[in-house]
C-alpha cells in the first residue's frame, strides 16, 4: 500500500476583483405598486408598536422573505438608514407551517430607519406609477435606458436607493414583529436578540431578576418556570430562542452480563491523553492508574455507585478497547485519560455543564481531543443551535481542540427523532452507531441539523443485539450497546492521527470523513442523516495508507483574503492525458453567531481542485462548481447551492464516481493542477480571516498503474516539501519527543 503524502507549501492571497454593479432584478419578477403599499403599511403597524413601546431604543422587526435568501438577495434599500442593512440582522430562521423553506430575518432598526423607509417606499410607489404605470418587471427594470430617464432628483430619492428598494421588494412578503413557539414548562436556558441593551437592565423592566451565576453570556440566561412565564407572556418579541434547561439522557440500549475483570495492564508511560467529559468514574477498576480523575459535581449532591457506569464504560474503551473487543483492534494501542465527572446519572442542568466545560477546557490546554458521550433525550431545534453545541463551537474556534460527540439514543423500538444536544455542535466529530452489516443501529437518532447541515459526521460499531460491545464497568465486564460506545472508537482515532501523527486537527478531520466517504461520494440528505458521510474503517492502517493505484496527499493552509490559491500540483500524465479519477475533502473551524438562528456559520469555504485551464487561473473544478462564476450564464440560487455544493457547511466533499467507461482526462498548455479556496463572509468582513483548513486529496489511477513516486519527484522539482506520513516512523519519532531526559 501506499503512504499518504503531506505536502508543505504556500498558498496565495488575493482579495476579490468583483465589485457589485447595479441592482437588477432576477429572471421572472415582477414588483407592483400594490406589493409596495402592503409593505409600507406593514412597517406602519411597527412604527406605531415600536413607539407606544418604551422596553427598547429602537425597533425590532423581522422580514419574511419567499424563498431562502443569499446575502445578496437580502434587503439593502430599505433599512438603509444609519447603517447597511446587513449589519442589523440579529436573527434568522425558517417559516414555521410552511412547505417550503423561507428565510425569516429579524434586524434591531433605529425608528428613524423605519420612518424613513417609509417615505422612500412612498417616492419609489410615486415613479411606478409616473414612469411605469404601477408595475416594473425584470426586462424593464434592467434596461439601462429606463432608468436613465427618469430624474429622481424630482421625486427626492437616488436612483440607487430605489432601484435597491424595488429588488428589495421583489424578495420579501411581508414585515412583522417574528415568530416563535417556545413552550418550556421547566426552567429554560433563554437567549434574547441583540438589542444593544444591558440583559438585566431589560428584564428589570419585565419585573424579572437574574443575578450574575445565572447568566451565561451577554444574551442568554438561565430563567426559572415563573419568570419565563412572565417574559413569554409580556414581551415574546424579545426571545430568539428558549430549551428546557433539565436534561435528561439518552437512553442506552443494553444488556447487563457482569463478569470480574481478570485483566492486568502495564503501566502507562508515554501515551497520549484524551480527555473525558462524562458522569463520574469508579477508579478501583483494573485500567484505574491510566486514568486521571476529577469529580466536577458539587458535594452536596447525593452520589451513587449507577453514576459511575456510563463513565467508566467509555474510558475503558479509551484506555482498553481493543483487548475489551479484539475484533475491533484499530492499531492505535492503548491512550491515557483525563476523565472529569460533570454529571450523575440522573438529569442534569445544561447551563452548569456549559459552564464546567468551559473551564475545564482552559485549564487542560494539553489536551487536542475530547470525548463528549453526554447527550439529551429532546430533539434539537430546527431553527437554532442548542446552547450546548454552540459553546463547544465557540471552544473550537478559539482553542486547537476538537470534541468527538456521541449521537444520543432512542429506544431501539420508538419511532425515529431527531438527534439530541449537544450532537448539534458543527465543529464538533458526532458519532453515530452501526451494526457489523454496517447498518444503522435500530437506537440511532437522525439529523441533519438547521434542515441542513450534515450531522452526524461519521457512524462507527457500537454494539447492538448482533455483537455487544464490551467495556468495564464498575461490578467488571459488561456488554453494552449505544453511540456513547462508538464515539471513545473515533477519540482514539483523531488523538492517534493529531497527537501521533502530529496532523493539524484540520487535516485529521478531512481524512476520518474522507475514509468514511470511500469512493462512493454520498452527500444527499437521505444517505447522510443517519450514518453521516459514512463508517469509518476499523483500522487506522486503512487511513493512513491508500491503495497502490492511488496517490493521496494532504495539504493544510490559511485564508487571509477572498481567494487562497496554488496552481502547482504536477499530477503525473501518461499519453499525454490524466487517467485519474479525483476526489478531496476539506474541513475548518469556522466561527459560529448562535444568535443568527438558521444562518449560524458566519464563514463559508468553498473548495475548488482540479487542472489548470489557462494562465489566468482558471480551474476546471472535478465536481463543476460554478458558485464563484457571477454571470447570467451560471444562475445558482441559494437552495441550489447549499443542496449541490454544500454552502456554508464546514465540511466539503468534491469527487468524481468511477465507471467503466470513464476517460482519462485532456492536459491543457501548462500541464499543471490547482487549488482555490474562495472564503466569502456573512457578517463581519474579517471573521474568516486566519482561519485554517485541511484537504485531503486523492487520485485514483484508472488503469491500476502506481504513479506515486513519480508524483513525489515531480512535486519535489516544483518546491513541496513532500512528507511520507509513514506510521513507523511518526511512532519514532513521537516517542523520541515524549522521552523524559535526566540531567546528571
Amino acid at each position: 500500500m501506499n503512504d499518504v503524502l503531506q505536502l508543505k507549501g504556500r498558498f496565495e492571497q488575493k482579495s476579490s476583483a468583483n465589485r457589485p454593479g447595479a441592482p437588477t432584478l432576477a429572471a421572472n419578477q415582477k414588483v407592483s405598486v400594490q406589493h409596495l403599499e402592503s409593505l409600507q403599511k406593514d412597517l406602519l403597524e411597527m412604527e406605531r408598536f415600536w413607539k407606544s413601546n418604551d422596553l427598547l431604543n429602537g425597533a425590532l422587526i423581522s422580514v419574511y422573505y419567499n424563498k431562502v435568501a443569499a446575502k445578496s438577495n437580502r434587503i439593502s434599500g430599505i433599512f438603509s438608514k444609519g447603517k447597511a442593512a446587513n449589519d442589523t440582522i440579529v436573527g434568522a430562521k425558517f417559516r414555521e407551517n410552511s412547505e417550503k423553506h423561507k428565510h425569516v430575518i429579524t434586524h434591531f432598526v433605529t425608528l428613524q430607519s423605519v420612518e424613513h423607509a417609509i417615505r422612500s417606499i412612498t417616492r419609489v410607489m410615486q415613479i411606478l406609477n409616473d414612469e411605469f404605470g404601477g408595475q416594473v418587471d425584470t426586462e424593464t427594470f434592467n434596461n439601462k435606458g429606463n432608468i436613465a430617464k427618469i430624474n429622481f432628483e424630482l421625486y427626492g430619492i437616488t436612483k440607487t436607493l430605489f432601484q435597491q428598494i424595488v429588488v428589495d421588494a421583489s424578495y420579501v412578503e411581508k414585515f412583522d414583529l417574528g415568530e416563535g413557539s417556545f413552550n418550556p414548562k421547566k426552567d429554560a436556558i433563554v437567549t434574547l436578540y441583540d438589542t444593544k441593551t444591558d440583559v438585566k437592565e431589560l428584564l428589570r423592566k419585565l419585573g424579572i431578576r437574574v443575578s450574575a451565576d445565572r447568566i451565561l453570556d451577554e444574551y442568554t440566561i438561565l430563567l426559572d418556570e415563573d419568570y419565563l412565564e412572565i417574559l413569554l407572556r409580556d414581551a415574546p418579541y424579545l426571545v430568539a430562542m428558549a430549551v428546557e434547561d433539565l436534561s435528561e439522557f439518552t437512553p442506552s440500549d443494553f444488556r447487563e452480563n457482569f463478569r470480574e475483570s481478570a485483566f492486568e495492564i502495564p503501566n502507562p508511560t508515554n501515551e497520549p491523553t484524551i480527555g473525558v467529559i462524562d458522569t463520574l468514574f469508579d477508579e478501583r477498576v483494573y485500567f484505574g492508574d491510566w486514568v486521571e480523575y476529577h469529580d466536577m459535581v458539587d458535594e452536596n449532591i447525593d452520589k451513587t455507585s449507577n453514576d459511575t457506569y456510563h463513565g467508566t464504560a467509555v474510558s475503558s474503551l479509551i484506555v482498553d478497547g481493543p483487548r475489551l473487543n479484539p475484533e475491533l483492534d484499530d492499531g492505535c494501542g492503548r491512550f491515557k485519560v483525563r476523565h472529569f465527572g460533570v454529571a450523575t446519572a440522573r438529569a442534569f442542568s445544561s447551563f452548569s455543564i456549559i459552564k464546567m466545560i468551559r473551564e475545564i477546557i482552559s485549564q487542560n490546554r494539553d489536551i487536542h481531543v475530547w470525548n463528549l458521550s453526554l447527550g439529551s433525550d429532546e430533539e434539537v431545534n430546527q431553527n437554532f443551535i442548542s446552547a450546548e453545541g454552540a459553546i463547544l463551537d465557540q471552544i473550537q474556534f478559539d482553542n486547537d481542540v476538537i470534541f468527538v460527540i456521541a449521537g444520543t439514543n432512542k429506544p431501539s423500538t420508538a419511532p425515529m427523532k431527531k438527534i439530541g444536544a449537544p450532537a448539534d455542535s458543527l465543529n464538533s466529530v458526532v458519532v453515530n452507531s452501526v451494526g457489523i452489516n454496517n447498518e444503522p443501529a435500530l437506537y440511532s437518532r437522525e439529523g441533519v441539523v438547521l434542515s441542513f447541515f450534515a450531522k452526524p459526521d461519521v457512524s462507527y460499531y457500537g454494539g447492538t443485539p448482533e455483537k455487544w460491545m464490551k467495556v468495564c464497568e464498575p461490578l467488571g465486564e459488561a456488554n453494552v450497546s449505544g453511540t456513547s460506545y462508538a464515539a471513545p472508537w473515533i477519540s482514539r482515532k483523531l488523538s492517534y492521527l493529531i497527537d501521533v501523527m502530529d496532523l493539524p486537527r484540520e487535516v485529521a478531520k478531512a481524512m476520518l470523513i474522507d475514509s468514511a466517504l470511500g469512493w462512493e461520494n454520498k452527500t444527499d440528505y437521505d444517505s447522510i442523516k443517519l450514518k453521516g458521510y459514512g463508517v469509518v474503517p476499523q483500522n487506522i492502517e486503512n487511513i493512513l495508507k491508500s491503495s497502490n493505484d492511488e496517490i493521496k496527499f494532504v495539504i493544510s493552509g490559511v485564508s487571509e483574503q477572498y481567494n487562497s490559491y496554488n496552481y502547482n500540483f504536477p499530477v503525473p500524465i501518461s499519453d499525454e492525458k490524466y487517467p485519474y479519477i479525483a476526489k478531496a475533502t476539506m474541513c475548518y473551524f469556522p466561527k459560529t453567531s448562535r444568535n443568527q438562528g438558521v444562518d449560524y456559520t458566519n464563514t463559508e469555504l468553498d473548495l475548488y481542485f482540479g487542472r489548470v485551464k489557462n494562465d489566468k487561473g482558471d480551474i476546471i473544478t472535478i465536481n463543476d462548481n460554478q458558485q464563484s462564476m457571477e454571470s447570467e450564464d451560471h444562475p445558482m440560487n441559494e437552495e441550489e447551492a447549499r443542496r449541490l455544493f454544500r454552502k456554508w457547511d464546514n465540511v466539503k466533499h468534491i469527487g468524481e464516481i468511477i465507471r467503466p467507461n470513464a476517460r482519462a482526462k485532456k492536459v491543457y498548455e501548462n500541464k499543471l493542477w490547482g487549488m482555490s479556496i474562495k472564503t466569502k463572509e456573512r457578517l463581519q468582513p474579517r471573521d474568516g480571516e486566519g482561519i485554517r483548513f485541511g484537504v485531503v486529496v486523492t487520485l485514483r489511477e484508472m488503469n491500476g498503474v502506481n504513479r506515486i513516486e513519480d508524483f513525489i519527484q515531480q512535486c519535489s522539482l516544483r518546491g513541496w516539501l513532500v512528507n511520507r506520513v509513514n506510521v513507523e516512523n511518526r511512532i519514532d519519532i513521537y516517542q523520541t519527543a515524549e522521552e523524559t531526559v535526566e540531567f546528571e
